[in-house]
C-alpha cells in the first residue's frame, strides 16, 4: 500500500489547516498542500487514504485549466519539482504533484452548492417540505432523480460543526447583492458544462460545491473544483431513480463507520486496510475515467 502525508511541516508561514489541505502564505499567492486527509461526519479520520491528496490537486488543477474560460479562478501551477519559482524554500518530494500555486483572494464566507439531481440533505428536505433551501418543488420526485432544471443551495461555511443550508435572499445579506449574484451565476455555469462533460465520459454529476473569492474587484473560483470530495460522482451505467446510487467518494468509510456504531463524536475509530484501499481505488477511478490520465504520484 502507498504511504500517506497526513500533515505537512513545511518552513513556509501556515495560515491555515483545514480537514483536508494545510495553506500556507506566500505574500500575493497560497501553496495548498491537499494531505491524504479524510473527514466523515465532519470528523476528521486517524487513518489517511493514499494518493487522495495527489487526486484532489490535479482533478482541481484538471478542472481549473478547462473552466478557466468560464469562470476565472485563482490557479497558477502544480508543484512538479522540489525547486518551485516563487517559493523561498526546497520542498520535499512528497509536494510533488499534492501541491498547487494559487493566487490569493480574499474568501467570501459561503458554500455555493448546485444540485442538478435530488438526493442527499436535498432529498431528505424534499421529503419533510416539498423544498430544498427555500425553492419548491414539484410534487412526485424521486430520490436520486434529475432535476428539470439545476438549482443553487447555497450554505454558510462553517470553521467547526455543520454548515446551515440559506437561501438565495440570505446569501445577499450574508456576503452582498453583488458577490451572491455573481457566485450564482458562475456556479450554475460551472455545473452545467462539467456535468455535460463528465457524462460522455461515463460519469453523472449529482451536486456540487464551489468556493469563492474576491480577487482585482472580481469574484473568481477558489479552493478545489469537481472533486470526490466536493461532489457526488455516479457511475452512468449504473443509475437508477428511486434508490441511492452507487458512488466515487468516500462512501465506503462512511458505511464501515455507521458499521461499527461510531457515535460520529471524536476520536474517530482507525480504518481497516480493505476500507482504506477500496476508497483510494474510487478517487483514482474517479481522476482516470474524466481525465483520461493517470495520477502522478508523489
Amino acid at each position: 500500500m502507498s504511504t500517506t502525508l497526513t500533515e505537512s511541516a513545511l518552513e513556509l508561514p501556515l495560515i491555515a489547516r483545514g480537514k483536508v489541505r494545510d495553506i500556507y502564505d506566500l505574500d500575493d499567492k497560497l501553496l495548498i498542500v491537499t494531505t491524504d486527509r479524510i473527514s466523515a461526519f465532519d470528523v476528521v479520520l486517524p487513518t489517511g487514504i493514499p494518493d487522495k491528496g495527489a487526486v484532489l490537486t490535479q482533478l482541481s488543477a484538471f478542472w481549473f485549466e478547462l473552466t478557466g474560460g468560464i469562470v476565472p479562478n485563482h490557479f497558477i501551477s502544480v508543484v512538479e519539482s522540489t525547486r518551485v519559482e516563487g517559493v523561498p524554500v526546497e520542498l520535499p518530494g512528497d509536494m510533488i504533484g499534492r501541491a498547487m500555486l494559487v493566487r490569493k483572494a480574499q474568501r467570501i464566507d459561503a458554500e455555493c452548492i448546485v444540485r442538478g439531481y435530488i438526493t442527499g440533505s436535498g432529498w431528505s428536505d424534499y421529503q419533510k417540505t416539498g423544498e430544498v433551501s427555500g425553492i419548491k418543488l414539484g410534487a412526485g420526485i424521486k430520490e436520486s432523480q434529475e432535476l428539470f432544471e439545476p438549482i443553487f443551495t447555497p450554505s454558510t461555511k462553517a470553521t467547526e460543526g455543520h454548515d446551515l443550508p440559506i437561501s438565495y435572499e440570505q446569501l445577499v445579506e450574508l456576503t452582498g447583492e453583488r458577490a451572491a449574484n455573481a457566485m450564482r451565476l458562475r456556479s450554475l455555469a460551472l455545473y452545467r458544462y462539467a456535468r455535460d462533460y463528465a457524462r460522455e465520459r461515463g460519469i453523472i454529476i449529482a451536486d456540487t460545491k464551489f468556493e469563492f473569492g474576491w480577487l482585482d474587484d472580481e469574484v473568481i473560483l477558489i479552493d478545489e473544483a469537481l472533486t470526490p470530495d466536493s461532489s457526488r460522482f455516479w457511475p452512468a451505467d449504473q443509475y437508477e431513480s428511486g434508490r441511492a446510487q452507487p458512488s466515487f467518494d468516500k462512501q465506503f468509510v462512511r458505511d464501515y463507520l455507521t458499521n461499527v456504531g461510531w457515535n460520529k463524536e471524536p476520536p474517530a475509530p482507525q480504518l481497516p486496510d480493505d476500507v482504506v484501499e477500496k476508497t483510494a481505488e474510487k478517487y483514482r477511478e474517479a481522476f482516470t475515467q474524466l481525465t483520461g490520465h493517470e495520477i502522478v504520484k508523489p
